[in-house]
C-alpha cells in the first residue's frame, strides 16, 4: 500500500495541536531575538491533523524491521534486545528535567551516577580512567587517536603511522587518517588472526599505535594479543582497543589486562541502549594512567561526599562534545549494568558465545565456514558455494527479508568472499535461532531449484530491490526538486 510523504498530505490551515493562550504580554520576536537570527520566511512544515500524523508514522513504523519485532543478526553490531525498564529509568523526571547549566549543588544525583558509571567501566575494562563525552564508537576512536598524538607529543615524539589489521572495522583506519596519522594495513594469518611475524616486520619507532578489535571481526579471539602488545610497547607505541565486540568478553576478560592502553566502548551495543537508525549512541573512552592527563574536560571527581566537574587539566586535548556526553544513554547503560551485576554481565557474554556457536554449527554444512567450527560471539560464513547457481550473498540477504528475518552483515570482512557475518547475541531463544537456521538452509535449496526467484527477492516487502549504489551516490534529500 502506497504511503504518501507527510508533506504530500499537508493542506493549508490544518493543525494537529492547539496551544493555550499566552499568559505573558505579547511582544514582537525581533525584540527578543537579534535580527540576524530570525528567519526571512516561515519554515515549510507540513500542516496535518493529529490523526493524519499518528496514522502516517504508525504505518511507517509497521514497515520497518526492529529489534522489538524481528531477529536482527547483524555481525559486529550487537543488535540485542533493550530492556524497557532502562528506558523508563532514563525518562524519570529527575533525569529528564535536568539542564546542563544547573549548579553542581543541584545536580549531585546525576554527577554521582556518572562517577559510578566510570567506576563500573574501569572495573569491566581494566582501565584507570574514563571519559563519558564521546557520542558514539567512531567518535571515541577519534578521541583515542587524539590521545595517541598528545601522548607522543608530550614526550617530544611524533611517530606518524598507525597499524590496523585487514579485518578491522572501517572506522579504525578512517579515525586514524582523520586525526592526521598514516594508516598501515597488515594482513591476517591463515587462521584469521593478527600475524605476529607480519607485525614484527613493520614495527619500528615511527609507529604511534596498533589498533585491534578483540574478538576480531571474524569472531575469533586474538590469542597472541599480549605478545602483540609487548612488541608495540617495546617501541613506545600504544595499543588501541576497538570495543565494538566487548559483548563477548564482559566479566570474562579485561582489555586492560591484555596490554591495551586505550579502550573505546559502544554503550549502545554492549550495554543495551537502542542501536541503529543513527543514534543515540555513547562511546566512552578509557585509558591507562599515563594517558589520563590528556582526557577531555571536564571529568567528574569526588571530594568527600560531594561530586564536582574538574576542568583543571592543563594537558587535556579539550572538549570533543558539548557538555558531558549523551547522558540519557549513559543512564540506560548504568541501569543495565546495575540490573545484571558483574556475574550477570559474564553470563550474558557466555550466552552470546554459546548462541553463536550453536548457530554456526547448524549452518556450517549449508555454507562454508572459512575459519573453523568455533567462534566467540559472532561468526562469518561464505555464500561462495552458491555462486555456481548464480546466487550471491546479496540474494541470500534479500531472501531472508521474505522469511521475516533482518539480513546479517554481508560483504564484510573483505577478507572473506561473499561474506555473511552473523551475531545472534545473548537475548535470542533457541527457537528463534532454529527458525533462522532453517530459513538459511531453505534458501540454499531454493538457490539450487529456483535461483531466479531469489534474484527477485524480496517479494513481500513494501519496497523491492533498490538501486543501493545510486542511493549512496545520488541521494535525494528534498521532497521536491525545486526546494
Amino acid at each position: 500500500m502506497s504511503e504518501p510523504l507527510i508533506f504530500e498530505q499537508s493542506r493549508p490551515g490544518r493543525t494537529g495541536v492547539s496551544l493555550p493562550e499566552m499568559d505573558v504580554p505579547r511582544r514582537p520576536l525581533s525584540e527578543l531575538v537579534p535580527e540576524k537570527f530570525l528567519r526571512r520566511k516561515a519554515p515549510q512544515l507540513p500542516e496535518v491533523s493529529e490523526i493524519q500524523l499518528v496514522r502516517h508514522f504508525t504505518r511507517l513504523s509497521q514497515r520497518n524491521f526492529s529489534v522489538d519485532t524481528h531477529f536482527y543478526p547483524l555481525g559486529s553490531c550487537t543488535m540485542k534486545y533493550s530492556p524497557k525498564i532502562n528506558e523508563k529509568v532514563a525518562a524519570l523526571g529527575g533525569f529528564a528535567n535536568l539542564h546542563p547549566y544547573q549548579r553542581e549543588e543541584d545536580v549531585q544525583g546525576i554527577l554521582e551516577l556518572m562517577y559510578e558509571m566510570e567506576q563500573f567501566l574501569k572495573e569491566i575494562c581494566g582501565m584507570d580512567r574514563f571519559t563519558l563525552q564521546p557520542a558514539a564508537g567512531a567518535h571515541g576512536e577519534l578521541l583515542g587517536m587524539m590521545l595517541v598524538r598528545a601522548y607522543h607529543a608530550s614526550k617530544g615524539r611524533s611517530p606518524a603511522r598507525v597499524i590496523v589489521p585487514d579485518t578491522s572495522h572501517g572506522t579504525n583506519p578512517a579515525s586514524a587518517a582523520v586525526s592526521g596519522l598514516k594508516v598501515q594495513v597488515i594482513s591476517s594469518g591463515g587462521d584469521g588472526l593478527i600475524d605476529a611475524d607480519s607485525l614484527a616486520a613493520v614495527m619500528d619507532d615511527d609507529v604511534a599505535a596498533v589498533m585491534s578489535t578483540n574478538p576480531n571481526t571474524l569472531g575469533l579471539f586474538e590469542s597472541e594479543i599480549r605478545k602483540i602488545a609487548e612488541m608495540a610497547h617495546a617501541h613506545d607505541a600504544l595499543m588501541y582497543y576497538d570495543g565494538a565486540n566487548l559483548n563477548a568478553l564482559m566479566g570474562i576478560c579485561k582489555p586492560g589486562e591484555t596490554g591495551f592502553d586505550i579502550v573505546h566502548l559502544n554503550l549502545h551495543k554492549t550495554f543495551s541502549t537502542p542501536h541503529g537508525g543513527g543514534g543515540p549512541g555513547g562511546g566512552p573512552v578509557g585509558v591507562k594512567q599515563k594517558l589520563a592527563p590528556f582526557l577531555p574536560v571536564p571529568l567528574v571527581q569526588k571530594e568527600g561526599e560531594r561530586y564536582y566537574l574538574n576542568y583543571s587539566s592543563p594537558q587535556s586535548v579539550g572538549k570533543i562534545r558539548a557538555f558531558y556526553g549523551n547522558v540519557s544513554v549513559i543512564i540506560k547503560a548504568y541501569a543495565y549494568i546495575l540490573s545484571l551485576g558483574g556475574e550477570g554481565l559474564a553470563r550474558a557474554s557466555r550466552a552470546a558465545v554459546i548462541n553463536a556457536n550453536y548457530l554456526l554449527n547448524k549452518l556450517k554444512d549449508a555454507f562454508p565456514a572459512p575459519y573453523g567450527e568455533r567462534c566467540m560471539h559472532e561468526f562469518v560464513l561464505s555464500a561462495s558455494n552458491l555462486k555456481e547457481h548464480g546466487v550471491r550473498a546479496l540474494d541470500v540477504a534479500k531472501a531472508l527479508i521474505d522469511k521475516g528475518f533482518h539480513p546479517p552483515t554481508i560483504y564484510f570482512p573483505l577478507t572473506v568472499p561473499e561474506a555473511m557475518m552473523i551475531e545472534p547475541t545473548e537475548t535470542e531463544t533457541r527457537e528463534t535461532l532454529d527458525d533462522f537456521a532453517e530459513a538459511m538452509i531453505e534458501i540454499t535449496r531454493e538457490a539450487q531449484s529456483n535461483p531466479e526467484a531469489l534474484h527477485e527477492s524480496p517479494r513481500r516487502a513494501f519496497s523491492r530491490r533498490l538501486d543501493e549504489v545510486k542511493a549512496a551516490r545520488k541521494p535525494r534529500l528534498r521532497w521536491r526538486e525545486n526546494q
